[in-house]
């Protein structure tokens, strides 16, 4: 059928009802908001019946360290590494890692579920390829081939040395008088240091439903950041063999879910798969690493890559695609240019806005058709189908997950509202019960609560300012990095900084950055390093203006962590600066070139009133 524009009556060639695809995302979005909205779940450190364990090393007893460096990194995911990586290539050495798991790795490092694959293109998403000269055997790597690659990091620039693993940071207070940080652990560490760099993550705490009668649950339970590979046998790479005689139901279908779906459906007795909302699964079309491709890339290629990549994604207009995958496709066919004849920007304003939410719809609806021609039973594909624009969640891209549900041993449990209980021997949804040997929660992880709930520990800067009240009506900063009242305090998480998909990338950028800001410090005997009020209320200003319009959209989507389980003031994307990711960083490298540190505050001295 043929729809027209508001204002300008353009022509848009599309096969579905715009209208109609808008009420029945709503009615769909109704039928999934609940009134606790980020209340309905617990980090699953809260749930004692469910095991929050460390399966991946033993436990060990150490000395407390008491002692002064010149820098704290908290976290020892990509973050911590990438900041400990520059912060050697400027020639600073003294520095801790604090992290709570066993080994350097971060999320890849407690995500070791079957299936467990990056969804960016690993040349992209893995950091410090040419500094460590290492080449991903494929385009999207298994997650234990990114594990090694975080170890690689930590070997290649001598961090393990600084590490202090299976270790939580249990306060971090300014101290006026000494002009440093006390960063105090639960295993007695006192550190003083002149910097903290907080890379503790947005995804670190694991987070189950809060269901009734889950203590009551006689049968395994966890969660696929805690796989127990004892339990179900096998590997990330499957062969399951544990769970031949096993009913399992698998709660959730977000990205870990549509990833290890297909892995305990090829051995399990049975599935039961639990979806409160459908992912939108695109083709993965994974493959091996061309060696030729490999053997001709040139000093620079990876920063490159990134540049293009970034360009394409963020809408710039480039001749060139070098990674050609989902992502690069999807973005900037949202603009709705293959939908009509002329050029998108030259309609009024409305008219483009009106054009991309057809084109977000045709996105879904292609999913739509994609699940059509893979599921077998029409029933299980209606079930299967999002009703929300296509950018309400983060995509999904997978070969294994639909053609899952054409075995007889699989079935699909939709639940709008979630579950509704455990008993004893299973699980109970929209009133009917489900017996099972094995509940595995692939519920992802607590967002949109403040820091403490997530890290464990409060920042306490100066006069006693707790972070989280600082923040308790919204983020503020200084390019995503400073906060007033903070003294050389740098955050390397999403925090009012440019990003869209490659989070990788953003903790290498803001790592890089960081580490030159804070050998400027060191080498001109910079005490303390803080934003002015007035710039860092402008930034606040100019991102919640730039995010205005992202807000309003992830509004009417069906709830999830994107959108604050439907309370946007919780959204995971509300601190982040909606411009394109190439413009933000050329404008820090202007920042840093300039010398003048536009915005900031250098003191080479103690002041006096502290």
């Amino acid at each position: 059928m043929t729809v027209r524009l508001p204002v300008s009556g353009t022509p848009v060639r599309v096969d579905f009802d715009p209208d109609r695809t808008r009420q029945r995302f709503a009615e769909e979005r109704d039928r999934r908001l609940k009134r606790e909205t980020l209340g309905q779940f617990q980090g699953l450190s809260d749930v004692l019946e469910v095991e929050d364990v460390d399966r991946y090393a033993e436990p060990f007893v150490r000395d407390a360290v008491v002692e002064d460096v010149e820098v704290a990194i908290l976290g020892g995911g990509f973050g911590g590494l990438c900041a400990g990586a520059y912060l050697t290539k400027q020639g600073i050495s003294d520095f801790r890692i604090v992290e709570q798991g066993g080994d350097f790795g971060g999320t890849w490092y407690w995500n070791r579920y079957p299936g467990v694959q990056c969804d960016v293109e690993s040349h992209i998403y893995i950091p410090l390829l040419e500094e460590t000269g290492y080449i991903p055997s494929k385009r999207y790597a298994d997650g234990d081939e990114i594990l090694d690659h975080a170890r690689r990091i930590g070997e290649h620039f001598n961090l393990y040395r600084a590490a202090l693993f299976q270790t939580l940071v249990t306060s971090t207070v300014w101290l006026p008088i000494k002009q440093r940080w006390e960063v105090r652990t639960n295993r007695g560490d006192v550190m003083r240091a002149r910097f903290v760099v907080r890379c503790n993550g947005v995804i670190n705490k694991p987070q189950v439903p809060r269901i009734p009668g889950i203590n009551d649950f006689t049968g395994k339970i966890f969660h696929t950041s805690r796989w127990d590979y004892d339990y179900t046998g096998g590997n990330q790479h499957g062969n399951l063999d544990k769970l031949r005689d096993k009913r399992v139901a698998i709660v959730g279908t977000g990205a870990s879910g549509v990833q290890a779906v297909s892995y305990v459906a090829a051995s399990a007795k049975e599935l039961l798969v639990v979806q409160r909302t459908p992912s939108t699964v695109g083709a993965r079309d994974n493959r091996a690493t061309d060696p030729d491709w490999a053997a001709s890339l040139e000093p620079g290629w990876q920063s490159a890559r990134h540049r293009n990549f970034n360009g394409l994604v963020n809408g710039h207009d480039l001749d060139e695609d070098l990674v050609s995958d989902n992502w690069t496709r999807v973005f900037p066919y949202l603009n709705g240019h293959a939908l009509i004849d002329v050029d998108p920007s030259s309609l009024p304003v409305e008219d483009q806005m009106a054009l991309a939410e057809i084109a977000d719809m045709q996105l879904t609806l292609d999913i739509h058709k994609r699940i059509d021609e893979i599921v077998e039973d029409e029933t299980t594909a209606a079930a299967l189908k999002p009703w929300y624009g296509y950018l309400c969640k983060r995509p999904g891209f997978n070969d294994g997950y639909y053609p899952a549900f054409n075995r007889p041993s699989v079935n699909l449990i939709s639940a709008p509202t979630g579950v509704d209980a455990l008993t004893e021997t299973g699980i109970v949804v929209a009133g009917k019960t489900y017996d099972v040997d094995l509940v595995i929660f692939a519920t992802g992880f607590e967002t949109g609560s403040s820091s403490p709930s997530r890290y464990g520990y409060d920042v306490t800067g100066r006069n006693g300012q707790l972070l989280s009240d600082y923040f308790s009506d919204g983020t503020k900063t200084l390019h995503g990095l400073v906060t007033h009242g903070f003294p050389n305090f740098f955050e390397l998480g999403l925090s009012q900084n440019a990003y869209l998909v490659n989070f990788a990338y953003m903790l290498d950028r803001k790592a890089h950055h960081v580490a030159r800001i804070i050998n400027h410090a060191v080498r001109h005997e910079i005490n303390s390093i803080e934003p002015d009020l007035e710039a860092q209320n402008a930034w606040v200003s100019k991102v919640q203006q730039a995010a205005e319009g992202y807000l309003q959209y992830s509004s009417t989507c069906t709830p999830g962590y994107y959108n604050g389980q439907g309370d946007v003031s919780h959204a995971f994307f509300q601190d982040a600066y909606r411009i394109s990711e190439v413009d933000f960083w050329d404008q820090m490298d202007t920042w840093w070139d300039a010398g003048t540190f536009e915005g900031l505050t250098l003191h080479t001295l103690v002041p006096a009133n502290q």
